[in-house]
């Protein structure tokens, strides 16, 4: 079809030249896709995912891409995938499971014959729907420009054709393929889109579709427009510790930019909104994903990813002190009169209302005193390790030791305690 050579060369989608890898179902789309390419003259090779959803059906459908492959003479890849187990143990929808398994799968097979892009059947239809759905979840305005003819190794070059087309030059050809039953079905989400609401707004607008996809293509323009603002603000309100709150507040629509910080690290339009609701409230307030952490710190955001805290390595020595003895001045190594410790020693994290006699210092001090004066984050006093002696601080590791502990005129043995590389 012309309309699809047309939209590849607008898109810049491939080249002649290049070896295309055809995600491959046996629905009509992918099955038109690979004939089309086929008579294209491309070099292409199908990847099929038998995700073992619908019993035999699955099977079937393996068994009629088989048969497609071999007619055509294209290279066909296949891969099992336990779907139903795989969604239940990371806990998430099947839907989402079969997704993430299918696209890792294809990149990993697109190196493996050294393909240029992997296609994929998308048509017209499948960008309304994917708009309406976004529009019903709540997005942006990402999130309404429908279905991009490319993501990264990801291609659609059907995206200028509707079902009827395809389904027509099928039929055009003698070409059979299979139909997905669950399609026919009111069951899923997209498939109560596609059989419920779109007829209902046909009946309100026959020419639904068209209209959404050309608002959809006045939101990407408006969409490079808005994207091109925000990497701007971005660079103008991040620190290397997160975000800078004043300047922040100094945007046109400073949500906005948060959300749009905060939303590939896993936060939500829910989770953003409060924690722009605490801006200007006081430090200390967390907030947190699976992997990423933001905290409210004076005049910071700091965004921080989950990870445990490593307890440091340390070295103990033990010396006779004598005059000639160098007092090491690096943060790394702190030094003691080894007979004023009396009890064993043991390493842990700092806790609020720990005091220390700072060295140098007669009178004990908040060790979160302390580190505010040192200018630390939260994060920072989170990750502050305090060398003990029984119930006593004897040395802030990395930082300053206790003045009780220290090396005097009465001193015989001096222990020297670093901090080492793991």
């Amino acid at each position: 079809m012309q309309k699809v050579v047309q939209y590849i060369k607008h898109h810049k989608l491939f080249s002649p030249d290049d070896k295309i890898l055809v995600a491959l179902s046996g629905g009509a789309d992918s099955v038109a896709l690979l004939r089309l390419l086929l008579s294209l003259e491309y070099t292409c090779e199908a990847a099929h995912c038998n995700f073992h959803l619908r019993g035999a059906e699955s099977d079937r459908d393996e068994h009629f891409v088989r048969q497609l492959c071999l007619e055509n003479r294209v290279t066909l890849h296949t891969v099992h995938f336990n779907t139903e187990q795989e969604a239940k143990e990371r806990h998430i929808s099947i839907e989402m499971a079969a997704r993430e398994l299918r696209y890792t799968w294809f990149e990993k097979t697109r190196k493996a014959c050294s393909a240029a892009v992997t296609a994929v059947a998308h048509h017209q239809d499948d960008s309304v729907e994917t708009l309406l759905l976004n529009l019903i979840r709540g997005t942006g305005i990402n999130g309404l420009r429908g279905i991009r003819p490319r993501n990264g190794h990801i291609v659609r070059p059907l995206l200028c054709l509707d079902r009827k087309e395809i389904v027509s030059y099928l039929e055009s050809i003698g070409q059979a393929y299979v139909t997905d039953s669950t399609n026919l079905l009111d069951e899923y989400t997209r498939n109560k889109i596609r059989l419920n609401l779109l007829p209902m707004m046909q009946e309100i607008n026959p020419s639904i579709k068209e209209s959404i996809l050309k608002t959809a293509e006045h939101l990407d323009d408006a969409a490079s427009i808005y994207n091109t603002s925000i990497e701007e603000a971005k660079l103008r309100v991040r620190i290397p510790e997160g975000i800078n709150i004043d300047a922040l507040m100094q945007e046109a629509a400073p949500e906005t930019v948060l959300f749009e910080i905060l939303h590939p690290l896993g936060f939500n339009t829910a989770q953003t909104r409060d924690i722009y609701r605490t801006l200007d409230g006081q430090s200390g307030k967390a907030f947190a994903t699976s992997s990423w952490r933001v905290i409210k710190d004076r005049d910071s955001l700091l965004i921080d990813p989950i990870q445990k805290v490593v307890k440091p390595l340390l070295e103990i020595k033990e010396y006779p002190y004598t005059p000639d003895f160098m007092i090491p001045r690096d943060r790394a190594t702190a030094c003691f009169d080894a007979d004023k410790l009396k009890h064993p020693l043991s390493l842990r994290l700092y806790r609020q209302g720990d005091r220390f006699v700072p060295f140098g210092m007669r009178g004990r001090k908040k060790v979160s005193d302390y580190l505010t004066d040192r200018k630390f984050s939260l994060l920072h006093k989170e990750r502050q390790w305090v060398l003990c002696c029984g119930d006593d601080i004897i040395w802030l590791v990395g930082e300053r030791a206790d003045n009780r502990f220290r090396i005097d005129e009465k001193t015989r043995k001096v222990l020297v305690i670093s901090t080492t590389d793991r």
